[in-house]
């Protein structure tokens, strides 16, 4: 499946937040695969049932809404917690002049303002860790701009700045914070998107590998960030866009 070590999370506690399906589920199935114990977070029990039983041992799962209160104060009373992956977000596709309030608060409130407070909770049960490890999911869309997509790249160009921001005042607590930046990935969410021949014919002439992401290399790179593989490496990116944002 992987070079990594089956035992590189023994003794660990890692959280996924949104790990009900995609990357997230990916990234859940690769911690519990690596010996970790994870908190697998979403908001649709059967997809965590589907999880737990394939690692039964393994998994924790908090069939929650990981924008609310209860939430958080959940994520703070850990008493230790070694890695977070914060996956939980949307998009709101189109253009600019047509975006309506509720678009634009929906994005804001899951991709940065939940994003900051789950963050803010962990810091409670990770000061507890020698290490400890966050991964924010980003997007190429940190980095860039593109058409329809004005609510999604401010709110990743957000995740970028406040991972930096998060990385250089947590760094005193040995708690290191990254992003992993994702181009397209074939996901249930994305999925609709590529039947669309004019916009897949879009995404692949702007991607120089030629190909679409799999929820496993988006996989690896989290497992390596929270992995002590990455003990310097903070308040940085791990683009895995394909060569989209060299050009």
């Amino acid at each position: 499946m992987n070079g990594f070590n089956k035992e590189l999370f023994i003794g660990k506690t890692i959280l996924i937040a949104g790990a009900g399906k995609g990357i997230g589920l990916a990234c859940a199935k690769m911690a519990a695969e690596l010996g970790g114990n994870v908190i697998a977070v979403a908001r649709t029990q059967s997809d965590l049932d589907a999880l737990a039983s394939q690692y039964p041992d393994r998994i924790e799962s908090w069939a929650m809404d990981v924008t609310s209160e209860v939430f958080f104060e959940r994520v703070k009373a850990l008493p230790v917690l070694h890695g977070l992956v914060n996956n939980a977000g949307i998009n709101r596709v189109g253009p600019m002049e047509d975006q309506s309030n509720e678009n634009i608060d929906a994005v804001i409130d899951l991709n940065v303002r939940t994003l900051y407070k789950i963050s803010q909770s962990a810091i409670t049960p990770m000061k507890n860790a020698d290490s400890a490890s966050i991964v924010n999911m980003s997007s190429q869309m940190g980095f860039v701009g593109s058409p329809n997509r004005t609510l999604y790249c401010m709110s990743k160009h957000a995740v970028e700045g406040i991972t930096k921001a998060m990385a250089v005042e947590l760094a005193e607590f040995n708690i290191r914070v990254n992003t992993v930046a994702p181009t397209f990935v074939l996901t249930p969410m994305t999925k609709p998107m590529f039947e669309d021949e004019t916009f897949k014919k879009f995404v692949f002439d702007m991607i120089p590998l030629g190909r679409l992401g799999k929820v496993e290399d988006i996989a690896h790179s989290c497992t390596f960030l929270l992995s002590e593989m990455a003990s310097m490496i903070t308040g940085t990116s791990i683009k895995v866009d394909g060569g989209w944002t060299a050009r």
